[in-house]
């Protein structure tokens, strides 16, 4: 990889970040395809001040992760539709100095899911309310599903609920939840907290599909356990590719070597 006064900037802003694989995911499908670009992980506390350090800067495109996914949208010039309606923003494009949001959580999602179980007329549990599960909820019912939202907060839970008109249940009602397909869209169970559960292991069956958007650890303890118990699991890996292919794919106008972008994150893992 040769880095000069041509090189485009690309990021990744959340907090905490030093766990995020983004940048050797991006930067491996960089050099395969020989494009002049580079990708950085920028931990971020304060959103508005980090837009205005990228418009001037002139970085070109920026991954955004927890907790800013929704506090963005407010700091930036436009939003996609889609985005606008899911209510969270995980992708920016910089076109000619004003800012653009867009979701490919919704897709990425999507698609890892399609390539274990069908979605239309199934029982979902989301567990979280943040912006990846607004994204996720938004897909699985332009999918057909039955959704429900579990959390903790019940304000936030409460607020996504309404938003996409399905029922909420506290995490202390877990087991009034009919669930054919358990997400975790929260970081818990992400490293280095490892040994946490979003829920205890007593209400996982055997007939569910169990899925984590946790990548980092690739089985993270939530899948181990429904591993052992015989559910069908699903780990963060694909709908972290999926997204990221799209993002790749808006920034460099060239088709993204998917392939490669999966192997490199599990190489690193």
């Amino acid at each position: 990889m040769e880095i000069n006064a041509n090189t485009n900037l690309y990021c990744v802003i959340g907090n905490p970040i030093s766990h995020s694989l983004s940048p050797v995911m991006h930067n491996s499908a960089f050099n395969h395809i020989k494009y002049n670009g580079v990708y950085l992980a920028f931990q971020v506390e304060n959103i508005a001040e980090a837009v205005y350090g990228i418009k001037a800067l002139g970085i070109q495109g920026i991954s955004v992760t927890i907790p800013h996914k929704v506090n963005i949208i407010k700091h930036i010039d436009s939003v996609e539709a889609q985005a606008l309606k899911i209510g969270a923003v995980n992708t920016v494009v910089n076109k000619g100095g004003k800012l653009y949001g867009y979701n490919t959580d919704c897709l990425g999602a999507i698609n890892a899911l399609s390539e274990k179980t069908s979605i239309k007329n199934k029982d979902v549990a989301i567990i979280g309310a943040g912006g990846a599960a607004r994204a996720i909820g938004f897909g699985l019912l332009s999918e057909g599903a039955n959704l429900s939202i579990v959390n903790i907060l019940e304000d936030e839970g409460k607020l996504l609920a309404s938003d996409l008109n399905v029922k909420y249940f506290h995490l202390s009602d877990f087991n009034k939840v009919k669930c054919q397909i358990l997400i975790n869209a929260t970081p818990v169970g992400m490293s280095p907290d490892i040994e946490v559960m979003p829920v205890k292991s007593q209400y996982l069956d055997k007939k569910m599909v169990v899925m984590d958007i946790v990548y980092n650890p690739l089985k993270t303890r939530l899948l181990k356990e429904a591993e052992r118990i015989g559910c069908t699991t699903i780990d963060g890996v694909s709908m972290f590719v999926y997204q990221g292919v799209a993002q790749f794919e808006m920034w460099t106008g060239q088709k993204a070597p998917v392939n490669l972008m999966r192997k490199a994150v599990l190489d690193s893992l």
